[in-house]
Formats: C-alpha cells, structure tokens, sequence
C-alpha cells in the first residue's frame, strides 16, 4: 500500500515538473524577437524602367531625360546622337546615358547687326562672324538658322560673366536685324527702336531656346553684358523690361527693393561721396558680383564707364550717361539682391 502511494506521488511530480518546463520554454520563445523576412517589412522596391534609345533611319536618339534636373543634369538628346565609329570595333550604346552630365548651352546672348536684311545674311553667313539664329525685320514669320545648336558659332568673342570666359563656347547668339545707333553733333549715341513684330520673334526664339536648355535668366544677356567695353548692342532700345513682363525672359528688379535702397540714399552725402576711392570701388564691386567682367580698382577709369554704361543699357535705358547716380545704384543693388551669386 504504501509502496502503490509512492508510486502515484512521485509520477505526479514527473508530471508537473515537466510542464512547468514547457511553460517556461513557451515563455522564452516568446520574448525572442520575431524574425520577419526583408519582402514584409516593406515592398520590394521595382526596378527602374531603361529607357531605349530611340532608332530613328540610320540615327539613334535619346528623348526621355532621366538625370537630376534640380542638378541642371539633362540627358535628353534634341538632335541625334554623335558617336564614335573606330575602325575593327563597334560603339555600342548599352549602359547609354550616364546621368551626370547637361548642356553645352549655358548662355543667350543677344545682339544687333548694325546692317540691313539683305547685308546681314551675307555678312553672317560669308564671313568669319556668325550666330546661331538671325531674326530679319521683313514682317514675316522666318527666322533664319545659320549654325547647328549644338556648334559653336562666331558671335561672342573676348567676353565674361560671372566668371566664365569666351562664351562662344556655352552659349547661343541670337542676332537681330536692327540699324544700330548713330552719334549726333553732340557725340551722344542715338540708337533706333525696335520692330514689336520682330521683338515677338526674338521672345518666340529666346523661350524655345531657354526652356529647352534650362537657361537661368541671370544668363539672358546683351553682348554689351558680356563684354561692356567693346559693344554696345543691342543697346537701350531693346526692350528688356517688356521681355520680363510680357513672357518672362531675362531678370528686372523689383520696384519695391529698388525704392527701399533709394530712400536709404541722402543726396547730399552722396554727392560727396560719389568720386571717392572706397565709393568707386564698392560699386565696381557689386558690378562684378552681378556678373560683369569688371576688377574693382577704386578708380572711375573709361573701363569703368563702359560698364556702367552697359549696365544701364540693361536696366536703366532712360539714361546711360556712365555714371554711377544715385538710381542706377539703387537698381544694382535691387539686382544683386534678387540673383544672388551661389
């Protein structure tokens, strides 16, 4: 009897001994973490899309752009492609396009001919000058193309903006049939006004051509811009302002800021101020900060003037006398303001 009551306690002990290890196994299985496969934890990415190059005859384009545009990276092909035909190998366009590249055509620089149609034609096309695009003055919907976009034309020649040099390399000339200025008995330039049918030509050009490329408008520039103590076109009648108004081409100022640095101007000190070395230098200083090829010396010599000039050409067409007024001030700060060098 007592043998049979030892028996029976000590199998009740086996018993509950042995699910108490299960519990306690059961409860360190479940503070292990819980291992979850990479495809539950987020969606499998896709793969990206290649896109093909485009055969087109015997021509291969590339029309998707697939670079970083907040980079100003582009990798669309507006003309074909220009490869490499090495002899005994063949230029494939597998891995076609890296993505870290962009345009050539950085800059518009914009000029007059000083000539009439017919001379104009000749003179760009026969002779060792040249531009991309010529807009006649017939009154008709033409405009000529003289050298392929993707070429180097002939139209900048000694020139700078905010740093670059020689701009026939980035830029496209856009040439504009205009008489150009004549000076009168008093040596002040006279120039001519230009045709509305033929500056809706040159807005029509200049939009094409910047949207394409993805020109800033800092970079929308006369030839005067570019190299101020060589040329004057396409002088103070061309009608910059109205191109910023009207279709949004180019960079004004805003009126507001304008005015504010005009009310922080007193006139009698200016007037004391205006011929001083350290006046002369700041402002020719903050007409290289805006992009014009100018070295800061504290000195109002001719070069100095001729940028000045060129400078009011642009923005202060009313009156390009050359000197630094308290206005033509007042703009070159509003400018610098609104584009700021990066």
């Amino acid at each position: 009897m007592r043998n049979s009551l030892y028996f029976i306690v000590l199998a009740i002990m086996v018993v509950s001994c042995g699910s108490q290890n299960n519990v306690q196994k059961k409860s360190v299985k479940s503070k292990l973490p819980v291992s979850v496969s990479n495809s539950a934890q987020k969606p499998a990415s896709k793969t990206p899309v290649k896109q093909e190059v485009k055969h087109e005859g015997n021509y291969d384009f590339f029309k998707v752009n697939i670079a970083d545009v907040a980079k100003n990276d582009n990798t669309i092909s507006f003309g074909s492609i220009v490869s490499a035909n090495p002899p005994e190998y063949k230029v494939v366009k597998t891995f076609f396009p890296a993505v870290a590249q962009n345009f050539r055509q950085k800059y518009i620089i914009l000029h007059y001919t000083a000539l009439d149609d017919d001379k104009s034609v000749q003179v760009l096309t026969q002779q060792s000058v040249s531009a991309h695009y010529l807009v006649n003055n017939l009154g008709n919907r033409e405009i000529y193309q003289l050298v392929d976009e993707n070429k180097r034309a002939y139209h900048a020649g000694i020139s700078s903006w905010r740093g670059d040099k020689m701009l026939n390399d980035t830029s496209i000339g856009i040439e504009i049939v205009n008489s150009g200025y004549k000076t009168d008995s008093t040596g002040i330039r006279v120039f001519p006004e230009f045709d509305d049918q033929q500056i809706n030509k040159v807005a029509a050009l200049v939009k094409d051509i910047a949207n394409r490329y993805m020109i800033s408008p800092i970079n929308i520039l006369g030839h005067s811009d570019i190299a101020p103590t060589r040329k004057q076109d396409p002088g103070p009648k061309f009608p910059w302002k109205k191109l910023y108004e009207q279709h949004q081409i180019g960079m004004w100022y805003d009126d507001a800021t304008k005015q504010m640095f005009m009310n922080q101007i007193l006139p009698v000190e200016y007037a004391l101020s205006i011929m001083a070395p350290q006046f002369i230098f700041k402002y020719q200083t903050a007409l290289k900060t805006l992009g014009y090829g100018i070295e800061p010396s504290g000195t109002a010599d001719d070069g100095t003037k001729k940028t000045i000039e060129a400078f009011q050409y642009h923005f202060r067409p009313e009156n390009y006398n050359g000197l630094m007024d308290a206005e033509t001030w007042a703009i070159l700060q509003a400018l610098n303001q609104k584009y700021p060098q990066k």
